[in-house]
């Protein structure tokens, strides 16, 4: 084959492509990661390929097939989220979640930080010495006190712990400075009805991993006595959000959350 053959067998491999990636309304969402390769490839952090990006995409929707339901535009923001926070989201590490929520009338795709992936974003923080939660139970020695002198004394029971009545979060920084939380278990459940309105999905981790989001939130009441870098004020500020772009910086692109309904 010639020169010029050959080249302009190229381009019209070049057109057949732009035409495959032509995005349509009824698109499935894998289709719509294979189409938007390009731009969310720009999108992704250094350490992720797009290839990997791809298979993550593909076990989040096995492992939830409802989020098949979402609007593409709207999982792939959430996907987007997690990466550029070095997040894996929808595995059995708790990093963060992808769940299906009907938003506005739509089924779209909210992202979550899990408590793990909390604390790794804590832990990113230089000033951050110690960061943990921990529940108690009814038969465990537990004695806290706030003001001028706070203290917090926990020592769990070796066997038959009883009933679960509350949560602590506490953090030390590398300066000595510390916090803490305390959440009794109904405050954390009126808390997580109140301000997720995610909670009530059967696919909300608040179902499936209850300890670990009211942990996740008692941290979170912990940390806004610390001394925090903006970056985790920004990673934070992406939690239980839903999108609808894609960007170069996930934290510019605005929450389309519907908090109306929130009591």
């Amino acid at each position: 084959m010639s020169e010029v053959n050959i080249k302009q067998e190229l381009e019209l491999q070049a057109k057949s492509e732009k035409k495959d990636v032509k995005l349509t309304k009824n698109m499935s969402i894998p289709d719509m990661v294979k189409a938007m390769a390009p731009e969310i490839k720009k999108a992704l952090p250094a350490v992720m390929t797009p290839e990997r990006f791809t298979r993550i995409a593909l076990s989040a929707l096995n492992n939830t097939p409802q989020l098949q339901q979402c609007t593409p535009m709207s999982f792939i923001a959430a996907l987007l989220n997690a990466a550029q926070l070095g997040l894996e989201p929808n595995t059995p590490l708790g990093q963060a979640y992808l769940i299906p929520y009907k938003n506005k009338g739509n089924m779209e795709c909210q992202f979550q930080i899990g408590y793990k992936g909390l604390i790794d974003l804590a832990y990113r923080n230089g000033q951050m010495q110690t960061i943990q939660a921990q529940e108690v139970y009814e038969n465990d020695l537990f004695e806290y006190e706030y003001g001028l002198e706070p203290k917090l004394i926990h020592r769990p029971a070796f066997s038959e712990r009883g009933e679960l009545v509350c949560f602590y979060g506490i953090f030390r920084t590398v300066n000595g400075g510390y916090g803490f939380s305390v959440m009794s278990k109904n405050d954390m459940d009126n808390f997580a009805k109140t301000y997720s309105k995610a909670f009530d999905s059967s696919y909300s981790p608040w179902k499936t991993n209850y300890v670990e989001m009211a942990k996740k939130t008692v941290i979170k009441q912990a940390l806004k006595y610390a001394p925090i870098m903006t970056e985790f004020q920004r990673a934070l500020s992406t939690d239980e959000t839903i999108k609808s772009q894609i960007s170069e910086d996930m934290f510019s692109v605005v929450n389309e959350m519907d908090y109306s309904a929130i009591a």
